[in-house]
Parts: structure tokens; C-alpha cells; sequence
């Protein structure tokens, strides 16, 4: 099969451990594989009654260990105050809101704009519900900052989200992360947890 007609889904929740700690495989393949045009898709891990504070959590901390064992993964002190007061309130819609505002200006980045809104979080201790946290990527990544804020405020980009919520739902990621590969004859699961690149290669080779 020729790798025009393959393209690649990744499922993410921007405040997935989980998903924080996959970030430098998925990254890395993506490098690998640029030929392969790539969809991220917010999943809503955290939203209406499962959006509350991280102490209501417990698991969070014992987990936050394992991803670091099993993936490199650092999580910055700045993360861990917030995950000792246990006030923070984890918001998977307002963090979509602010993801597909930094992914209307900047698609071909789409991989990278996930990983600094993770880096944000999980290394800085800063909301994604904030402003400010998507005015600083913005600055990364050279966007228009203004252009960004009109995207966050307008009701279309919630409808949009909340769209985006479904049709993550509908793939069938029984999990988060979770990276597709999509072919003419359907979607293949291709890995997310802790796999490492080299894995993700492994797999990748399998199904084509």
C-alpha cells in the first residue's frame, strides 16, 4: 500500500498523564513519518461531572510515577504544587477550546501545539483554562496571538469542540492516548500508553 493513501488519528486528552508521557514517542514517529497527514482530536476526558479537582483523583500521583518510570516523562515541580494542594480544577473543555484555537492557525504544527499545551501543564503547573497559558504558546510558535484570543471567544469553536468530543467517542479508543492508522479499509490501532517510538514503528510496519 502506498503511504499517500494512509494517514494517521491521534485520540489525546490534554490532561492525560498518560497522554503527556506518550508525547516524545509520538513525536518522534511523526518526525519519522511526515508523509502521513495527521489528525489530533481532543477526547473530553474531564468534562461535566468528571471535570473536578485533582484530589478528587487519588490515583493521579501513583500514576504520574509509573508514566515517569515507564516513559522518561518529567513532571515539574510547579505540577507538583498544584497536585499537592489538590485544588485545581481539570477542565478537558476549555483546554480543547484553547487546542483547536492554536490548531486553526497553525495545523501542519498540530503535533507540537499538543505537546507545549502538555508541557504547559505538567512541567509549568499552568491552567489550560487560562488566557495567558495560550498567549505564551502563541508566542512560541510565532501566531497571532489576537487572531488566537477571537478564536478561544467564539461560541463556534465551543460547538466545534463539543462535535470533536463525539467523533472521538465514535473511533473507539478504549483508552487515552490512543494513535490510528487510517486505511482505505478502516482504522487500525497502532499504540499509545507507554509504547516507545521504535514500537510504534514495529507496529506500523505490521499493519502495512
Amino acid at each position: 500500500m502506498k503511504n499517500n493513501e494512509l494517514s494517521l488519528i491521534y485520540v489525546w486528552d490534554a490532561y492525560c498523564g498518560w497522554c503527556y508521557g506518550f508525547s516524545k514517542s509520538l513525536r518522534t514517529f511523526h518526525q519519522n513519518h511526515l508523509e502521513l497527514p495527521i489528525q489530533v482530536l481532543s477526547a473530553g476526558l474531564f468534562v461535566g461531572d468528571q471535570s473536578q479537582s485533582i484530589a478528587a483523583y487519588p490515583h493521579i500521583p501513583e500514576a504520574n510515577k509509573r508514566i515517569g518510570q515507564l516513559t522518561g516523562a518529567v513532571f515539574g515541580s510547579s505540577y507538583d504544587k498544584l497536585l499537592n494542594e489538590g485544588t485545581f480544577i481539570m477542565d478537558s473543555e476549555t483546554a480543547a477550546i484553547g487546542f483547536s484555537a492554536l490548531r486553526s492557525l497553525a495545523p501542519e504544527q498540530v503535533v507540537y501545539l499538543a505537546a507545549a499545551m502538555q508541557r504547559a501543564f505538567y512541567y509549568e503547573g499552568k491552567s489550560l483554562s487560562d488566557l495567558e497559558t495560550y498567549q505564551e504558546i502563541a508566542k512560541q510558535f510565532d501566531l497571532d496571538e489576537q487572531r488566537l484570543i477571537e478564536r478561544i471567544k467564539t461560541p463556534e469553536t465551543l460547538d466545534e469542540v463539543k462535535q470533536e468530543f463525539l467523533i472521538a467517542a465514535n473511533l473507539g479508543a478504549r483508552s487515552y492516548p490512543t494513535l490510528f492508522l487510517k486505511k482505505e479499509d478502516g482504522l487500525y490501532n497502532l499504540g499509545g500508553g507507554a509504547m516507545i517510538a521504535e514500537k510504534l514503528e514495529e507496529k506500523f510496519a505490521e499493519l502495512i
